[in-house]
């Protein structure tokens, strides 16, 4: 498939280039995750849960990080979030060598929270949720305290996100074949199915790209059916890293029809058992808000080949045993 399709899709504020342009940026600093094979399902799996800090959020932060100007790096870096995302700007400051702070939830995963304090940065810990991380990080950014790396609402970002695309549309050889395939992709922010759909969309428009969120906290899913998402009434949800609501004006909510076919909700129990599942029969290490994605491949039954991103593997060990347990 050449590019000259991609143009004729509407045009969108970060393109296949600027993925390409992050691909060369970040190549050298991440892992170039596996695409397994499953073949009694017929479905591959993407494993971000390998990345270096454990998921795919550390693409976008390299890519927003290193193309920094010294002004922006001199400031120190700063952001909020529920542990990968924190992690990725945690291990991108180090690397270019700046300043870090990152805001999260004083529930946040513990293992996540002292990884990211591991890594070289300050952890300001805030109550009440995700969101309230966020406006504290924003209120700090707004202050000038450091630069904002938001985990979906930056292009550089959303470029960074858009290389987990370009690797499975190479490995798998999209472009140079007609069949249709399902991706399916954990959706929160938007940051990274926008940047895979951007990737895939250009590359192979045939492919369905498929976002999942838990039922718990189904903010694209209403804002992609056209519904207002601040009248959305989110529920405590297993899937840590997909909580919390869609930073009002995020470019993600305006690119997301473009890019992605459909948005699906899973279920707590769902989740739960896609993770046990990915230990038991893949030998992958999954946390919940990965396993949405798997959880919905899984239940489809529509045949045809599927593709799952498992978007990190830090899952809080005492939460894996008692998921193996309670389906021992």
């Amino acid at each position: 498939m050449s590019d000259g399709r991609w143009r004729m899709q509407p045009r969108l504020p970060v393109d296949l280039d600027a993925a390409r342009q992050a691909a060369e940026r970040i190549g050298g600093q991440i892992v170039r995750t596996p695409i397994r094979y499953i073949p009694s399902l017929d479905l591959w799996l993407k494993c971000e849960n390998r990345q270096k800090t454990g998921s795919f959020k550390l693409r976008g932060a390299l890519n927003k990080v290193l193309s920094l100007s010294e002004g922006q790096a001199a400031k120190g870096v700063l952001a909020a979030s529920a542990g990968n995302h924190g992690l990725g700007v945690a291990y991108a400051a180090r690397e270019r060598g700046v300043r870090a702070t990152v805001v999260v939830p004083a529930e946040a995963v513990r293992v996540k929270v002292e990884a990211i304090r591991a890594l070289g940065a300050t952890v300001v810990e805030v109550r009440g949720g995700y969101a309230a991380a966020e406006a504290e990080g924003l209120r700090r950014a707004s202050a000038g305290e450091a630069t904002w790396v938001s985990p979906y609402n930056d292009l550089a970002v959303i470029a960074g996100q858009a290389t987990v695309g370009l690797e499975i549309a190479e490995d798998l050889g999209w472009g140079q074949t007609g069949s249709e395939w399902r991706l399916y992709v954990p959706a929160s922010g938007g940051g990274l199915i926008c940047g895979i759909g951007l990737a895939v969309k250009a590359l192979a428009p045939e492919v369905k790209v498929i976002g999942v969120q838990a039922a718990a906290a189904p903010y694209l899913y209403a804002h992609l059916r056209g519904e207002n998402m601040s009248q959305v009434q989110e529920r405590p949800t297993i899937a840590d890293g997909l909580a919390g609501a869609v930073e009002s004006g995020s470019v993600t909510l305006q690119m997301l029809p473009a890019l992605v076919d459909a948005i699906e909700l899973v279920e707590e129990r769902e989740i739960e058992e896609a993770v046990v599942w990915a230990d038991r029969v893949a030998s992958e290490i999954v946390e919940p808000s990965a396993a949405v994605a798997l959880a919905a491949a899984l239940a489809d039954r529509g045949g045809g080949r599927r593709v799952v991103v498992l978007s990190g593997g830090n899952i809080e060990p005492s939460l894996l045993e008692r998921l193996r347990e309670s389906r021992a």
